[in-house]
C-alpha cells in the first residue's frame, strides 16, 4: 500500500496540507523508505479520518487547521518515534557508526540509552589500544602482578619497569580484536533485545 495525498477542493486547505506533509517527510528523512512511508501513511490516515468525522466546522481550511493543531508539530511529536526507528534500523546493520548516531538521537529517551552509548564508546578505547600497541609495544599491554600492578592499557614512562609483567605479549592485538568484536556483538544484541522487550510491553 502506497501513500496517497488527500484531495482538497479548497486551494488554501491543499497548500496547508501539502506543507504539513512536507514537514513530516523532512522530519523522517533519516529513516529508510519503509519506515518513512509507514509514518506518513499513519499520520495521513489520521488526518483523513478526522477530517471526515469532523462536522462541527463547515470551512475546510479551519477544519484542517484544527485537526493539524491537535496532532501537533511533526518536528516535536515525531522526534522520539524517529529516534527509536532509526535505532532499530541501525542495530540490524551492525554498523557501529550508525548505531552511535542513532543512540545519540535517543539519549533523551531514557538512561539506558546513555549507558549503551558509553558501552559503545568503550569499544573505541579497545581499538585505540590496538593501535597504541603497534606504535608503543613496550608500554601498552596487559600488565599484571598480584602484588604490584593490574593495568590493561598504557603505562607511563615514569613508573618503574613493569614490562616484565606484560602477560599477553604478541597475543595482545589478536586478543583485543576478539574482545572488541565479541563485546560489540553482545552489546548490539542486548540493544536489539531491549527494543524487542519495549515493543512487547506496549
Amino acid at each position: 500500500m502506497k501513500f496517497k495525498e488527500i484531495e482538497f477542493t479548497d486551494s488554501n486547505a491543499k497548500r496547508i496540507y501539502k506543507d504539513y506533509i512536507s514537514r513530516i517527510q523532512n522530519t523522517t528523512k533519516i529513516l529508510d523508505s519503509d519506515n518513512r512511508e509507514e509514518i506518513l501513511m499513519e499520520v495521513n490516515s489520521h488526518i483523513f479520518e478526522s477530517f471526515q468525522n469532523d462536522k462541527s466546522e463547515p470551512n475546510d481550511v479551519e477544519k484542517l487547521r484544527n485537526i493539524l493543531e491537535k496532532i501537533g508539530q511533526p518536528e516535536v511529536f515525531l522526534k522520539e518515534l524517529v529516534a527509536k526507528k532509526k535505532l532499530e534500523e541501525s542495530t540490524k546493520t551492525f554498523n557501529p557508526i550508525k548505531i552511535l548516531k542513532a543512540l545519540s538521537l535517543n539519549i533523551g529517551n531514557g538512561f539506558s540509552y546513555v549507558l549503551f552509548f558509553i558501552f559503545y564508546l568503550l569499544l573505541f578505547a579497545f581499538i585505540f589500544l590496538i593501535f597504541a600497541k603497534i606504535f608503543d609495544p613496550e608500554k601498552v599491554g596487559f600488565f599484571y602482578n598480584a602484588r604490584d600492578i593490574f593495568v590493561l592499557g598504557k603505562i607511563s614512562s615514569s613508573t618503574k619497569d613493569y614490562c616484565q609483567y606484560e602477560q599477553l605479549g604478541n597475543l595482545f592485538i589478536p586478543v583485543m580484536i576478539v574482545l572488541t568484536v565479541i563485546s560489540f556483538v553482545i552489546i548490539t544484541l542486548l540493544l536489539r533485545l531491549k527494543k524487542t522487550i519495549n515493543i512487547k510491553l506496549r
